[in-house]
């Protein structure tokens, strides 16, 4: 008998743990076919990961070829506290430099904790927000998983 319907997550702890995690994997597909995967430090907003990049990176190229991803947040070290969010997600480019820098200080901020050192990069992040483009990874599909709800068995 399958246990998958006991580990998986509900929306709200889809969005917790999401909260907590601070490094998406994330999958496009490059010119050769193959995925190209990348960590990236993010912005969670429920079940959508918002994050940057620079607009010539090779992903920045994947997406605006084809604006599709698999993005991966996992934790834990040993079997009985593996959890993890896999979404295949449609991803929107914001080109918009408003918003590409709003993004830009929502991350400084969140990888930050000393809101001096934010503050600081203000004008680091607008400078590089005119070489960047925002990704905003809306999920189409949703896998999840909390092996902690295994209470140690399998």
């Amino acid at each position: 008998m399958s246990r998958r319907a006991g580990i998986t997550m509900t929306p709200e702890e889809v969005a917790a743990f999401l909260a907590e995690g601070t490094v998406a994997n994330v999958a496009t597909i490059g010119p050769n076919g193959r995925p190209h995967l990348v960590p990236l430090w993010y912005v969670p907003k429920g079940d959508v990961v918002e994050t940057w990049t620079y607009g010539t990176s090779q992903k920045a190229k994947n997406l605006r070829r084809l604006p599709q991803a698999t993005v991966l947040v996992e934790a834990g070290e040993s079997y009985d506290q593996l959890r993890g969010v896999s979404m295949e997600c449609d991803v929107e480019l914001v080109e918009d430099a408003e918003r590409v820098t709003r993004i830009g200080f929502e991350l400084t901020r969140r990888y930050n904790a000393n809101e001096q050192v934010a503050t600081a990069a203000t004008q680091f992040v607008r400078v590089q927000a005119r070489k960047r483009i925002g990704l905003v990874f809306r999920p189409t599909g949703m896998v999840s998983w909390d092996h902690r709800k295994l209470g140690g068995t399998y």
